[in-house]
């Protein structure tokens, strides 16, 4: 229960509350939102849409590692269509004001998947792009702190 209690008192910390004040008041923020918004969903259009269309990603040779692992996710059938549903819903939520943060949640353990397969099977480049599609998350959550907060709230409290 410390930890939760810390954690909450972290995020309702007066500078953090303060900047985010302060950050969404400013126009160029606004505007810097929208892109941050449009570019994420953009991320994840053509392998959402490969995978929902029940495409291959990839075709590389199932001898290299990065081959072998994206034709045995695409040989799941369902789950990968499943994995593109979910790009594609992420995708639209994340791009109506209303659904925006809804979308932003979502997408956070998507992207970190992808990050951590990246990461892990020694993707060459590709890290440095998801890595920076984390922090974009990242910062449409903060850009939704209040929200955030409150859901946090809500389920930390007993």
């Amino acid at each position: 229960m410390l930890v939760y209690s810390s954690l909450f008192k972290l995020l309702s910390m007066n500078g953090v509350s303060q900047l985010h004040s302060k950050v969404i008041q400013l126009r160029i923020f606004k505007v810097f939102t929208w892109i941050v918004r449009v570019l994420l969903a953009l991320g994840f259009l053509p392998s959402g849409l490969k995978k929902i269309l029940g495409e291959r990603f990839t075709t590389l040779d199932l001898d290299t590692p990065v081959g072998f692992f994206f034709e045995a996710l695409y040989r799941t059938g369902f789950y990968w269509n499943f994995l593109g549903f979910m790009q594609l819903l992420v995708l639209v939520l994340i791009l109506i004001p209303r659904t925006a943060f809804l979308g932003a949640i979502l997408y956070l353990p998507i992207i970190l998947n992808i990050f951590i397969i990246v990461v892990s099977m020694n993707f060459k480049g590709t890290p440095y792009v998801v890595g920076l599609m984390v922090l974009a998350n990242l910062y449409l959550l903060f850009w939704d702190f209040d929200k955030l907060k409150k859901m946090l709230k809500t389920i930390l409290e007993k």
